[in-house]
């Protein structure tokens, strides 16, 4: 036990995607950053310290954690277990069981399971995770959104600039990027360019990423691949809109977006969000008001044009994306780091 902490205040996480550094897991360190700012002692299973890539990647410091191969859970008061579509068992006084997606399918209503999830807590990072996994499991998780220091993403001097951060994989979402490039291209916006930033991690390669850029060859579009926390917050400060069609798919919608941290890191700084009428947007974005919800990539190319050009009603260029800049930071607020913090704390 670090010195200077006391005693019986032990918590074990789990998370097994740390590797791709991605939603999840900055939702489990920021849980981790609350519970060692709570006096916790903290023990993360992974084999060996990714601190410094944390705080590269989120901003966020838990430096103060431990690293172990395994945890032996009647050694914990708390257990906090980033579920794959399994449940553990634990033995600690206090098991919080996160959901990240939306499982379906995968035998949740097992005795086994069952046994197990009359001892643990629930939480579903959105509404649209929390109805699937509810149905899975027979539970009723607690919803408890992605934390966002809306503090620390503030607008700067905008620039005609439309960008996307998202990782370059489609592991556990169809993220899109090829059909930003193509309605990208086909706009040939005069002025403008389109920057695709993110993570490589798991579920994505070298190859992966050439193709994109093959495809966007002869237009002004531009890539920062594994983007520091820095760089992500000047994206969000300079740019005018955020663009995503994540979960888009011409034939449907598969692998949709389960919440979509960045588009409310980019409505902090006032860009304009256009995504994609899927999945956990719809609970970010009020359509028309502060942003915009599309469901095919003529309605993404057509409210673009509206937003980018001066094809709006005299006395209005320029108007309208104000007006939604605006209300974009006003909405981005009610998803802020202390929400997240509140119902946590009442939760341990």
């Amino acid at each position: 036990m670090k010195k200077g902490l006391p005693a019986g205040r032990r918590a074990g996480i789990h998370n097994p995607y740390w590797d791709s550094l991605g939603g999840g897991e900055r939702y489990t360190a920021s849980f981790v950053k609350l519970l060692l700012d709570e006096g916790w002692q903290v023990d993360i299973t992974w084999p060996k310290n990714i601190s410094s890539q944390i705080l590269d990647r989120f901003g966020i410091d838990i430096s103060l954690a431990n690293y172990v191969p395994q945890l032996t859970t009647h050694n914990y008061q708390l257990i906090f277990w980033l579920s794959d579509g399994s449940l553990p068992t634990s033995f600690a006084r206090n098991t919080i069981v996160h959901f990240q997606m939306p499982f379906k399918d995968i035998g949740g209503r097992s005795t086994l399971n069952f046994i197990k999830s009359r001892f643990y807590k629930f939480v579903s990072n959105s509404e649209f995770t929390k109805k699937t996994v509810d149905k899975e499991f027979n539970i009723n998780s607690s919803v408890i959104y992605p934390p966002i220091d809306t503090s620390k993403f503030t607008a700067g001097k905008k620039e005609n600039l439309i960008f996307y951060i998202g990782r370059f994989s489609n592991l556990t979402q169809r993220k899109g990027h090829d059909q930003l490039i193509k309605s990208f291209k086909k706009l040939k916006l005069k002025g403008w360019k389109l920057i695709l930033a993110g993570g490589m991690g798991v579920g994505s390669t070298e190859k992966d990423i050439q193709h994109l850029k093959k495809l966007s060859d002869g237009s002004n579009i531009e890539f920062v691949i594994n983007p520091s926390f820095s760089q992500i917050q000047n994206l969000c400060a300079i740019g005018k809109i955020f663009w995503s069609a994540s979960g888009y798919s011409a034939d449907k919608a598969i692998q949709t977006e389960h919440f979509g941290i960045t588009v409310v890191e980019a409505m902090s700084a006032g860009a304009v969000p256009i995504i994609t009428n899927l999945g956990g947007h719809k609970e970010i974005v009020d359509d028309k008001t502060n942003g915009y919800l599309w469901n095919s990539p003529e309605e993404l190319e057509k409210i673009t044009i509206e937003l980018t050009t001066d094809n709006l009603p005299a006395g209005r260029q320029g108007q309208q994306l104000t007006t939604i800049s605006s209300a974009a930071i006003t909405k981005s607020k009610i998803f802020d780091i202390s929400e997240f913090n509140r119902r946590f704390l009442m939760l341990i």
